[in-house]
């Protein structure tokens, strides 16, 4: 669950802050898992693995993203799910990434399984007090008015290109910190670990709980990651769904739990017409 909601909150770093539509998401965390096997099976240890499985997912996103700079909307996301069909190709087809098969059997973190999910946990954690900094900050203010209209932001001066780059490189690079965790979680990493399903499962989580919300995201996340394991039928169809969850927010709440808990919250704390402020 703890990885979720970090994996969540990398995405809603550029699609629920930036507005810039990702379907390409997993890839990212693939880049993130692998980097952080290889280097345990090389015999760095763990922790020494994710700032490097943050780096190297933050530079291909970067890359990615500044191949995008001229794209939106709809081929923004066409261009960003080609990214996961070019990722578990490239996987496929290297021996020395495990191929069809995948790794499995590398190098434990070294933490005992109550000591590594209090360690994800905190990493979610701060992660989360990461996205409430930024969306609070000056760049989370201009990130906020590119999603909202990216002309008027150019004609007031913004360096739109280069806001929307950082976006690409922090929610990347914080996929890529997810990926590790995912790996050692599973203890085995392979191409259907990272494909298009796992791009829709993390949109689903960030727009159930409200695009551009950090407790919405959080809770989207926690809830969805948890449904497979509560209810077995969920697990088998899953990206149904998922899928299925996708729709019904867009079309009747599309600013997810969140947005909901907002209109409530506003309708039963009007002001008495007539009463004292």
């Amino acid at each position: 669950m703890a990885i979720s909601v970090l994996f969540a909150l990398s995405l809603n770093l550029i699609t629920g802050f930036c507005g810039q539509i990702s379907l390409g998401h997993s890839a990212f965390l693939g880049i993130g898992a692998y980097t952080s096997v290889m280097l345990c099976n090389a015999g760095v240890p763990f922790l020494l693995t994710l700032p490097v499985a943050m780096l190297l997912a933050g530079v291909v996103g970067a890359i990615v993203g500044l191949a995008s700079l001229r794209v939106r909307h709809d081929f923004l996301a066409i261009t960003t799910m080609g990214v996961v069909f070019l990722f578990v190709g490239i996987v496929r087809q290297q021996d020395w990434l495990g191929g069809e098969m995948g790794l499995s059997g590398f190098p434990s973190s070294g933490f005992s399984k109550p000591e590594f999910m209090v360690f994800a946990v905190v990493l979610a954690a701060l992660v989360a007090a990461f996205c409430l900094y930024i969306k609070k900050s000056w760049m989370g203010r201009v990130f906020n008015g590119i999603a909202e209209d990216e002309d008027t932001m150019r004609v007031l001066s913004i360096d739109v290109p280069r806001y929307k780059l950082a976006a690409f490189a922090m929610g990347t690079a914080l996929a890529g910190l997810s990926g590790g965790l995912y790996a050692q979680h599973f203890n085995y990493i392979g191409p259907d670990s990272f494909g298009f399903i796992e791009s829709v499962t993390v949109l689903s989580m960030v727009v159930f709980g409200g695009i551009g919300s950090v407790p919405g995201v959080i809770f989207g996340a926690a809830v969805l990651s948890a449904l497979p394991a509560w209810f077995q039928v969920i697990g088998d169809y899953k990206l149904l769904v998922y899928g299925g969850l996708l729709f019904l927010m867009m079309r009747f709440s599309p600013n997810g739990v969140a947005g909901i808990v907002r209109a409530v919250w506003r309708r039963f704390n009007k002001p008495v017409a007539g009463g004292t402020a």
